[in-house]
């Protein structure tokens, strides 16, 4: 295939990436139910505290 690898396109480091927020996502309401904080989820996952209460459905605790 014109001497290229799979794992070195962009598509498939697009699709792998992809696969590991999806990974994310799946886990955190474990990860919460477990009874973690977001604020201790957020860091395992390496995600802001605001994309954890954005997945889970949450309100941001931001003053408005």
């Amino acid at each position: 295939m014109l001497g290229v690898k799979l794992e070195e396109t962009r598509v498939y480091q697009e699709a792998k990436q992809e696969g590991r927020e999806e990974l994310k996502l799946e886990l955190l309401p474990q990860l919460l139910a477990s009874g973690l904080p977001i604020e201790e989820v957020a860091k395992l996952l390496n995600l802001t505290i605001e994309q954890v209460r954005l997945a889970t459905g949450q309100e941001s605790s931001r003053p408005t």
